[in-house]
């Protein structure tokens, strides 16, 4: 398994998956993995699951996990290998996951996770990018867009470090977001509170969850995930919420895409749980198409 702990000059894409640490520009060390479209799929003339007439070879999808998730997790590899019928993709733990550096914010720094894997994902000579994000990924591929966007410069979240055109994306979905932070109106939103705020959570989330979270809070607040969706534009964003979400109910995604406006679409999915574990195969392949469609 190749490591590094620096993003690869602007080349060639890789032909087999690579897995290797990046650094952030915060100095924090991100696990992640490069897979190559899923061979089979398309030719230069595009094909039936591509509705945007082209092959896709330039595409890469970044996929940003939920809480307490990893770039290994199952759900995480099944996302990865629908989207990987579409272009290539990206998955990375964020900073306190899996074999990550540091300790979460719970998706504050972790924008800074996703801006060196966009750039890593831009390196390896991809021109266009979509980010995928997932509950607290979610939330993350928001801020992101919003802070990483055309003429956006440095955010609230610091320099980081690529510059906004290498960290950029040209398409987001947000799959499963809350629309505001400190939301504690369901049952597993509670319990995530107490895993976040109190000591003896942060044990269970390390030693259980393998999740190292940060003790301190928040200074300042980062921006909203409401008030990033208002900011995307023109980047056209995706927001997907099932109806049967336990941790944030259907004003949360009502409310980001009315931020969104003309350059946001919601797809509210019937019978949908939670985030990556709750999303069905056909949902993912929609999603990867709606993606494809808006590069035509």
């Amino acid at each position: 398994m190749a490591r590094s702990t620096a993003v690869p000059d602007a080349g060639t894409a890789p032909r087999t998956p690579v897995r290797r640490f990046l650094r952030t520009a915060d100095g924090v060390a991100v696990d992640a993995r490069y897979e190559p479209r899923a061979a089979g799929r398309g030719s230069a003339a595009g094909h039936a699951g591509d509705p945007s007439g082209t092959s896709g070879v330039d595409q890469v999808f970044v996929i940003a996990h939920g809480f307490t998730g990893d770039l290994d997790r199952p759900h995480v590899r099944r996302a990865a290998r629908a989207f990987a019928r579409y272009g290539a993709v990206v998955t990375f733990s964020f900073r306190g996951h899996g074999s990550s550096g540091g300790r979460s914010t719970v998706g504050d720094r972790e924008v800074l996770d996703l801006a060196a894997a966009v750039a890593w994902a831009r390196g390896l000579g991809h021109t266009r990018v979509t980010t995928v994000g997932f509950s607290m990924g979610g939330s993350v591929v928001l801020r992101h867009a919003a802070l990483y966007g055309p003429g956006s410069g440095v955010g609230d979240a610091g320099d980081a470090g690529e510059g906004s055109g290498a960290a950029r994306t040209d398409a987001v979905i947000s799959v499963s977001a809350p629309a505001r932070w400190y939301y504690r109106g369901t049952a597993p939103m509670r319990r995530l509170h107490w895993l976040v705020m109190r000591r003896t959570g942060r044990l269970v989330g390390r030693y259980g969850l393998r999740t190292r979270i940060h003790h301190r809070d928040w200074d300042p607040v980062p921006l909203s995930p409401v008030a990033a969706a208002g900011r995307i534009a023109p980047v056209p964003l995706l927001i997907v919420h099932g109806d049967r979400d336990a941790y944030f109910p259907l004003d949360h995604p009502r409310t980001l895409a009315a931020a969104a406006g003309d350059h946001g679409e919601l797809w509210l999915e019937p019978g949908m749980g939670h985030a990556e574990n709750a999303a069905p195969d056909a949902l993912l392949d929609r999603m990867a198409r709606w993606a494809l469609a808006q590069a035509g």
